[in-house]
């Protein structure tokens, strides 16, 4: 399903995957241009409801257009998931979606400044209205934490050098645009062997780069916690990742999740009845689900899309989960 130009990735198998009642009420964490919303809502009966999150005011533009009485659309972090439900008298729903990483729109507008492949500014912001622009960061950030961003956020080994040739360049005059940056991130990697030619020298520090600026992973790990404890038994979460980074947090939540020792493997060595130990909070569904040859074909970004299914089980939560703040 096509959106502007945005093409919503495992579309039909995550909401087959969470939507099991026509009368349930769903949360879509990254409504980006509305597709998944779109097809939740054409599952649901009258009684349905869709709440759609999304930091991004062109998503919050694209929920404007879409009337329907059952959507109700709130610009937020995903990770302040408990305030949207509160605000909005809800309780317990009974699926979250998460389609993780950027949409197209955001990576095609050269105002954004997401990709190297256009000129822009150099921003990265899902919320441009908040927080610091990767400009910013770039110009007070120090070698050794470029380095880290760079190589923990974008798993690039040539890290190093290219945090040296950022310092260096910054110290004649700041580096405020995309194509700017990728300039002196080409510079840098210059004929190293890279492994893969198909990919631009850039595309792993502008990666590192946003994920820094939006606290991508870090939200990730605040969200899943939050979203499981606002499962009605039977509900369903749903997470789509695009990278090993963020697929590396999922995997290992609902894993930890589904163990009645939280995962903790010196609890597992204790000589305790299995009819003894609570049960999880979650069980895993399937195993993970990758996007068809055919999906592929047609739009390429899918061939790292990953799907991770859960379902909320009646076991108690973790006393330990962080629920709530900003932890």
């Amino acid at each position: 399903m096509s959106h502007g130009t945005h093409v919503s990735v495992l579309l039909e198998e995550s909401v087959a995957a969470m939507v099991l009642r026509d009368d349930g009420t769903y949360v879509d964490g990254t409504f980006g241009r509305g597709g998944h919303s779109r097809a939740i809502l054409a599952r649901l009966s009258p009684r349905g409801r869709v709440v759609a999150i999304d930091r991004d005011p062109d998503a919050e533009r694209a929920a404007a257009a879409l009337h329907d009485g059952r959507l109700v659309f709130r610009r937020a972090r995903f990770s302040a998931l408990d305030d949207v439900l509160d605000d909005l008298a809800i309780g317990l729903c009974d699926g979250v979606l998460l389609d993780l990483g950027i949409s197209s729109p955001q990576i095609d507008t050269p105002a954004r400044g997401f990709s190297f492949r256009h000129e822009g500014p150099l921003d990265m912001r899902m919320d441009p209205d908040a927080g610091e622009p990767a400009a910013a960061f770039i110009a007070r950030a120090s070698l050794r934490e470029l380095t880290e961003v760079i190589r923990d956020h974008g798993e690039e080994r040539l890290a190093q050098p290219i945090a040296r040739a950022i310092v260096a360049a910054r110290a004649i005059g700041p580096i405020v645009t995309t194509r700017q940056l990728a300039a002196i991130v080409a510079q840098a990697v210059g004929s190293r062997t890279r492994g893969d030619w198909r990919q631009d020298p850039a595309t792993r520090t502008f990666q590192a780069l946003r994920i820094a600026v939006n606290e991508e992973l870090a939200e990730l790990e605040r969200v899943l916690p939050r979203a499981v404890a606002r499962l009605r038994e039977d509900g369903r979460l749903c997470v789509i990742s695009f990278h090993s980074l963020e697929d590396r947090i999922v995997k290992r939540f609902i894993a930890r999740a589904s163990a009645p020792f939280g995962g903790d493997p010196r609890l597992a060595r204790v000589p305790i009845a299995q009819a003894d130990l609570p049960s999880p909070p979650l069980a895993a569904v399937g195993r993970a689900i990758r996007a068809s040859d055919a999906e592929c074909d047609a739009n390429p970004r899918a061939r790292s899309a990953v799907l991770r299914v859960a379902r909320r089980t009646g076991g108690p939560l973790p006393a330990d989960w962080p629920l709530r703040g900003g932890e």
